[in-house]
């Protein structure tokens, strides 16, 4: 049962929710978000505050100052959208053609407004500071992507944050429910492309040639031993190879052959070492077959790691919010988030949401052309927030 005082109903929740619907009407790309940027600054400027903007190109960052000293937590929305085209018959569909908000940023961005708009309403009683981080570019992620990009334009330094809090709206989860699982709940994500070289030839005479055709296909299957044979069986660890390309006619053997795909892996010792061991065998493959290979291995997030004492506030906050029973601290994917960057360098937590229902039809996973979500989630998500965020900055 939930103890926690709504904060969020009535006028409140139709802001969330108009706030939520205007940005998913106008979505923008990574570091694009000049339209998103610029409504955030001006309602950070509206409750008082001194938004910084233009860090990491689009982010914006605000201080909320307590009246009273203590700690530092930094709440983090993403604003980026995908270069999706929105299929949803509904009043608030994108407006800008392939573009839209398929994974719920619209949803992060509205609930930290909302949240702000609170803490500014109690800062004299207030025991510490809150950081607002919005960031751009989120679905880059990486060295590619907006945390890092905010991080190296001084964010944290310029925060000084003890603690992080973000949160996740997340299909998974029906509305209602909240996952809060200590230590990693998201993968690292690496991204592998690999060209095999040999030599041309006619197919009728494949004895004149070195097929790279041939090394690509059993480079696909031996690839599958990193996961069944190379990795600890307790340590999850996911190989995909998504696209393949060679040739260009159906009597020819092809110089080149190429490939593309993703590792995915929670464990940061087999993440250390799991790019040797791809080129080994990579190279291994293309040796034994007469053919060369030409690889590009790319780190994209680490794993996203909860910290178990963050963990015990967000949990905590969730219960008083939705009720125990519905609290999920067993909720894992091997998707990646860039807020991994940040939970590096600061102790905190990343709480997910559940926003599905299934009765409304709002079953569709996230980068779906179709995805939306129950809006109760805003709801559910800021008190959530709120409530964490007290917490930590009481004890």
């Amino acid at each position: 049962m939930s103890t926690a005082t709504p904060h969020f109903a009535g006028a409140d929740l139709d802001e969330l929710v108009a706030t939520r619907r205007d940005l998913h009407t106008h979505p923008e790309l990574g570091f694009e978000e000049v339209r998103t940027s610029g409504i955030v600054a001006t309602r950070l400027k509206a409750l008082g505050l001194e938004p910084r903007t233009g860090v990491g190109r689009t982010g914006v960052l605000a201080r909320i100052t307590g009246g009273k000293p203590g700690k530092t937590v930094l709440l983090r929305a993403d604003m980026d959208a995908l270069p999706i085209v929105e299929e949803n018959d509904v009043p608030y569909r994108s407006q800008n053609p392939g573009r839209m908000h398929a994974c719920g940023h619209d949803c992060h961005t509205s609930i930290l407004l909302g949240v702000a708009k609170r803490l500014v309403a109690e800062a004299r009683d207030l025991k510490g500071n809150v950081v607002l981080c919005f960031q751009p570019a989120e679905e880059l992620g990486g060295p590619k992507g907006g945390a890092e990009a905010m991080i190296q334009d001084g964010a944290l330094e310029w925060a000084k944050a003890d603690a992080a809090f973000g949160l996740h709206v997340w299909q998974d989860l029906p509305v209602g429910l909240v996952g809060v699982t200590t230590g990693p709940w998201m993968a690292a994500v690496d991204e592998f492309t690999v060209t095999f070289k040999g030599k041309g030839a006619h197919a009728a005479m494949p004895q004149a040639g070195r097929d790279p055709v041939v090394a690509l296909a059993h480079a696909v299957t031996a690839l599958q031993t990193l996961a069944s044979r190379n990795a600890d069986p307790l340590k999850e660890l996911v190989v995909s190879v998504t696209q393949l390309r060679a040739g260009s006619a159906f009597n020819i053997i092809p110089e080149t052959a190429w490939m593309n795909g993703t590792i995915r892996v929670f464990d940061r010792d087999l993440w250390s070492r799991i790019p040797r061991e791809f080129e080994r065998v990579v190279r291994g493959v293309a040796a034994a077959l007469d053919c060369e290979a030409d690889v590009l291995y790319e780190r994209g997030n680490k794993p996203t790691v909860n910290d178990a004492a963050m963990c015990a506030h967000a949990r905590a906050a969730a219960a008083a919010v939705v009720g125990e029973p519905n609290v999920r601290t067993e909720v894992r994917t091997m998707g990646g988030e860039d807020f991994s960057s940040i939970l590096e360098r600061i102790p905190g937590v990343f709480i997910a949401i559940g926003s599905r229902n299934e009765s409304r039809g709002l079953t569709f996973d996230h980068h779906h052309p179709r995805f939306d979500v129950d809006e109760q989630s805003l709801r559910i998500g800021a008190e959530v927030l709120l409530e964490t965020t007290r917490r930590y900055l009481a004890s």
